[in-house]
């Protein structure tokens, strides 16, 4: 938060495996909360930890702690029953999407005035193909008539190329070692905040021009 995060998104873990259930999701979001009071913290809910979606929509059911947000993926099975819970809970969504048929479905889905923000996450590897994918998603959302706030992200060091652009057209950023373990010139990153950082100056550059 030093480094000039806004918003703190994580993954709660038991035992060194990544972890939907109730307890170390509150333990987590005790600490996080201990350590940075009133900043908003995400967790995820990803199916890569918990695929069956009836016992991922049981597990964040018994939740006893809430986030203030949610990461959920568009593309899989089952997130708009458990976007439906969570919202109901009053938790906010940050929906993801990974992919242009993601972008589809969570237009086809019409939950979108009931979300916090959108999330543009391409996976793709090579800086040109992941700005380009992050642009088609843009324009089908702004097509569908999508005014959400939009957070761009992606993988590797092409993360930072979709980043320089979602900084140009306004849009908010995200960064850590989830999403990149290098800076922006390719060097291994130190930690979590030296990306932060590195996020923070583009940013302040790429605005105050």
């Amino acid at each position: 938060m030093e480094a000039g995060a806004r918003v703190v998104h994580l993954h709660a873990y038991d035992d060194g495996v990544e972890s939907l259930a109730a307890a170390p999701c509150a333990a987590a979001l005790r600490a996080v909360r201990a350590a940075c009071p009133g900043i908003p913290v995400s967790l995820t809910t990803s199916a890569e930890i918990v695929p069956d979606p009836g016992r991922r929509l049981a597990l964040i059911s018994a939740w006893t702690e809430l986030p203030d947000l949610v990461t959920a993926n568009q593309g899989e099975d089952g997130i708009v029953e458990l976007c439906d819970l969570l919202m109901a809970r009053g938790v906010g969504i940050e929906a993801g999407l990974l992919t242009f048929m993601d972008a589809e479905t969570f237009v086809s889905a019409g939950i979108a005035a009931r979300c916090v923000r959108v999330l543009l996450e391409p996976l793709d590897p090579e800086p040109e193909e992941a700005v380009a994918h992050a642009a088609a998603m843009e324009e089908l959302l702004v097509t569908a008539g999508i005014r959400l706030e939009q957070v761009h992200h992606g993988d590797g060091v092409a993360s930072w190329a979709v980043n320089r652009r979602a900084v140009s057209r306004s849009h908010g950023i995200r960064t850590g070692l989830e999403d990149t373990t290098v800076m922006p010139d390719g060097r291994p990153a130190a930690d979590n905040a030296a990306l932060v950082r590195a996020a923070a100056e583009m940013v302040q550059k790429l605005t105050t021009r």
